[in-house]
């Protein structure tokens, strides 16, 4: 049985360059922006390397994503998405709770226009 977060340095490259495309950046403004030499990515992607466990989170907060959202088989957070819940998880607990049930409720608002 395949573990779920199990990519081959292939399948790794792949996902990142799936990753960085949405972002709109290329390879080499990345590795720098990354503080990393201008072939890091690429080399990432491409399957020769992997990136150190510290390099990967860098790799995630960079690209706004969770380490878990790396590796889900299931479309990434937009952008928008991935800054809203930036921007919620600051929120005190108590402008947390106002914006869940706000959520809620333009959820069943959103039950009713489908009919």
């Amino acid at each position: 049985m395949k573990d779920q977060y199990a990519l081959s340095k292939e399948e790794f490259g792949l996902r990142l360059a799936k990753l960085r495309e949405g972002k709109g950046v290329s390879a080499r403004q990345m590795s720098l922006e990354i503080g990393q030499n201008k072939n890091y990515i690429n080399s990432i992607e491409t399957g020769h390397n992997y990136p150190t466990m510290s390099n990967f989170f860098d790799i995630c907060e960079y690209l706004k994503i969770t380490p878990q959202n790396f590796f889900q088989n299931d479309e990434a957070p937009t952008m928008e998405q991935s800054e809203f819940f930036q921007i919620a998880y600051s929120l005190p607990p108590h402008k947390f709770h106002h914006l869940f049930l706000l959520a809620n409720d333009l959820l069943d608002i959103e039950e009713y226009n489908d009919y």
